[in-house]
């Protein structure tokens, strides 16, 4: 509980002056994955061979494969199960749960699902990669952002997250406020 307590508060480090972007991508219009039964899949494309495979049914925990290969130098997103509710905005208030691997180690570093309670704060108020890569996502969805050091925790890291770190972040996108 203390690790993710330090996480959250990592997650929630002011962004004052930070110019806000909204809606980015990098999924070249890429379709949402296949579901089978339950469980969704959610495999590389040629147009993002740099975001990992995730697995997992709606509504518990994803497994996220370990990432291949050099980090990306940009910020990629990839919604595995489009949601149908609410858009988040810049200026929303979210309520999510997630999962952060490091990009380096292939390690789950924090998963709000192991605590069973997710999270919840304004988009305005975190790290810049989910400033620009939560925008537009619906309440039910589920995206993966992988987000390089500049958008992250940069040379300095913090708490689990290593100095320099690719993180990749699993987000479903539970209330937008």
């Amino acid at each position: 509980m203390r690790n993710r307590a330090k996480l959250l508060s990592l997650i929630l480090i002011a962004t004052a002056g930070t110019t806000l972007i909204s809606g980015c991508t990098t999924d070249g219009g890429q379709k949402p994955i296949a579901k089978t039964g339950e469980a969704t899949v959610s495999t590389p494309t040629s147009s993002n061979p740099s975001i990992p495979a995730v697995t997992g049914a709606a509504g518990s925990a994803p497994t996220i494969a370990a990432p291949q290969g050099a980090a990306p130098t940009s910020l990629l997103t990839h919604d595995v199960i489009t949601g149908t509710g609410t858009a988040a905005v810049a200026t929303s208030t979210l309520t999510v749960h997630y999962t952060l691997m490091a990009w380096s180690t292939g390690k789950v570093v924090e998963s709000s699902w192991n605590s069973g309670q997710p999270a919840t704060f304004s988009l305005a108020q975190v790290i810049p990669g989910w400033q620009q890569g939560i925008p537009g996502m619906k309440e039910g969805g589920r995206r993966v952002l992988v987000i390089p050091p500049d958008l992250g925790y940069g040379a300095s890291g913090g708490g689990p997250i290593g100095p320099n770190e690719t993180l990749v972040f699993v987000v479903d996108l539970i209330k937008v406020a």
